[in-house]
């Protein structure tokens, strides 16, 4: 591979998309958001990441803003294509002559369909070449996990779209469990739970806000609150409420009990030497759900096993697949990435 090649990691997330970049680290975070606008004969992209993510709810009918991944696999194609040609391009350069060699991660367990797709979006998009890794693995390595050691690694990737959970020893994965539930997941509890208690409608961005702000997976030491606008209901006009952070433990567990059964699920079917392991060294917690408040408690208490929250662990995927990449002749001894 040549040195001057352009090689770079995506974590291709239902949320965000992070890219990182050989030699620069992680050098992009932008939301996986695409506003699109309907024309007679045509679709254009108007706008991709941020730009089209603060266009939300706020657009006029023929302008629509979508999330071209669900789940963490590709819902739309070509959407998705466009989306990853304007990330590679703005990392790797318009004007590159060389394409970029491009490793991405995908969920744990994703169908060859779903792979293929990736696959191909990516090489559409203007990579040269493409290798996938599994997102538990990636974000095991990004962890700083000792993942190329014959011991047991667990690790829990709480993403936007899924939460995947794996025990990671010999840079593989050993056994691992996922279900589709996500920030996504929470912020839609969030919102439920307050139409059905205060008959108060609100929207997607203001439950996000509310997770960040006051959300918790335990109920705090110090109670927080926040003022929520939203439509009411009943007679149809702004209303504001407010909201506390034991509202918000309420309203989210439901889908943090599906977390714990995941978790529980993957320590069930691990080999008794590697139990041990994870007993004495805990779980590590990546990805972006991984910064809610006493989520590492919670966890902790549920499964016996101790929960820590890794450094930067929304970057965790990403970095760990930019360091597959440079360590690609070892890790395909032991794992078919592509």
């Amino acid at each position: 591979m040549s040195v001057f090649q352009s090689r770079i990691a995506i974590d291709l997330g239902t949320v965000n998309v992070l890219v990182h970049d050989q030699g620069r680290g992680v050098v992009l975070q932008e939301p996986s958001v695409v506003a699109l606008r309907n024309d007679s004969d045509r679709t254009v992209i108007v706008e991709v990441g941020r730009a089209a993510r603060e266009m939300y709810g706020r657009t006029p009918e023929q302008i629509e803003v979508m999330r071209p991944l669900r789940d963490g696999v590709i819902a739309d194609y070509f959407v998705t294509e466009a989306m990853l040609r304007y990330f590679i391009q703005k990392v790797a350069g318009r004007m590159n002559l060389r394409k970029p060699v491009v490793m991405i991660s995908v969920p744990y367990g994703v169908t060859s369909v779903e792979r293929r797709a990736v696959r191909e979006a990516a090489l559409a998009a203007g990579a040269r070449e493409v290798h996938l890794i599994p997102e538990p693995l990636a974000s095991a390595i990004g962890a700083g996990l000792p993942v190329g050691t014959p011991t047991g690694n667990l690790v829990v990737d709480l993403g936007g779209g899924s939460t995947e959970a794996a025990v990671v020893s010999m840079n593989g994965i050993v056994s691992a469990e996922s279900v589709r539930v996500g920030g996504i997941h929470l912020d839609d509890a969030i919102i439920s739970y307050i139409r059905k208690k205060y008959n108060l409608v609100v929207g997607e961005p203001t439950a996000e806000a509310i997770k960040i702000k006051i959300g918790a997976a335990a109920e705090l030491r110090e109670r927080l609150e926040m003022s929520i606008q939203g439509r009411d209901q009943v007679a149809g006009l702004p209303r504001t409420i407010n909201l506390t952070s034991d509202e918000v433990v309420e309203a989210l567990q439901e889908p943090l009990a599906a977390v714990v059964n995941v978790i529980r699920a993957v320590l069930a079917k691990t080999p008794p030497e590697l139990s041990a392991d994870i007993i004495d060294r805990g779980m590590a917690l990546t990805g972006g759900v991984a910064l809610l408040r006493e989520i590492d408690t919670m966890l902790t208490q549920e499964t016996g096993v101790p929960a820590y929250v890794a450094d930067n662990p929304i970057a965790c995927t990403a970095l760990g697949a930019g360091k597959a990449l440079t360590e690609l002749p070892i890790l395909q001894r032991s794992l078919t990435l592509q």
